[in-house]
């Protein structure tokens, strides 16, 4: 057998062993948990995949912020819409009893805001009523739901805003994506290959600035890790189900190098702290099978 053959099969050996370590350590703190879990991470310089219950169309709760901020910057790159343009904040749009920040911050105001911010307020602090705004501007999730499309990427849809979720509980099992979808956008997005250069390191800086979810995907990573991050949670209905704790992001390693990972708890009996524990522990589980 030739030197590199057998270092090839070496190589392959000792690769398969280490998935198979993540596979049993993600297997572990899954066990016996209520609820459907999905799980996909994708190294970007190597390609090392892991999927678990990859392909299940699981609901994306404001997940589906980052395609809509996508879609938008993808409208200001074809100079449909600018950063700089003003908002109207009022009454009509600062809808009460949601998530919202800029309502917070605005309320009676009458204000007047640059795009970008409501791009911030929506991204980085997945704020709802930001994110109604932003899907007006575009004329609704259709408009996403093509311009997604149109980069190639699956196992998605976008049918409703988050008023409508707020309205009917089952409404977000219609915004659904598939943990292998997720981390396919984020690598396309990464790569150039879904918005101007100007936009994806705009949009990037955003992702790096989100505040929510502290103790999901970062929690357990060392401090300051560059994590380009978007979060979804449902919070319970009536019976104590939580439809949907989610994360997805791209997470910088010490040598440079990159992965994204994407965790969406589903349909959980659990409490919102083990929900959120079960995100933070597989990316700790991740993060360390990459720096092996």
């Amino acid at each position: 057998m030739k030197k590199t053959a057998f270092f090839f099969l070496l190589i392959s050996a000792f690769t398969f062993a280490q998935t198979s370590l993540l596979e049993q350590k993600i297997n572990s703190i899954l066990k016996n948990k209520k609820a459907t879990v999905g799980v996909s991470v994708l190294g970007f310089e190597n390609g090392f995949t892991y999927n678990k219950n990859a392909n299940k169309k699981l609901p994306m709760q404001s997940v589906f912020k980052f395609h809509i901020a996508a879609t938008v910057l993808n409208a200001i790159d074809q100079g449909k819409l600018s950063l700089d343009q003003k908002i109207k904040l009022d009454q009509s749009n600062l809808l009460e009893n949601t998530w919202s920040p800029l309502r917070d911050q605005y309320a009676g105001k009458n204000a007047e805001v640059p795009l970008s911010e409501v791009i911030e307020y929506t991204v980085a602090k997945s704020d709802n009523n930001g994110c109604d705004i932003l899907l007006r501007l575009l004329g609704g999730t259709r408009t996403v739901q093509k311009f997604i499309d149109s980069k190639g990427v699956q196992g998605f849809q976008i049918k409703y805003n988050e008023e409508d979720m707020h309205k009917d509980w089952n409404v977000q099992y219609e915004n659904y994506s598939t943990t292998k979808s997720a981390v396919d956008i984020l690598k396309k997005f990464y790569d150039g290959k879904i918005l101007s250069k100007k936009s994806t390191d705009y949009l990037m800086k955003v992702l790096w600035s989100t505040s929510t979810g502290l103790n999901k995907m970062v929690e357990q990573l060392p401090k300051n890790t560059p994590v380009a991050r978007k979060t979804g949670a449902s919070g319970k209905n009536k019976t104590g189900l939580t439809g949907a704790e989610n994360e997805i992001g791209i997470i910088t390693l010490p040598n440079g190098k990159h992965y994204a990972l994407a965790v969406f708890v589903s349909n959980s009996t659990e409490t919102d702290a083990v929900n959120c524990r079960m995100i933070s522990d597989i990316s700790r589980e991740v993060w360390e099978y990459f720096n092996k």
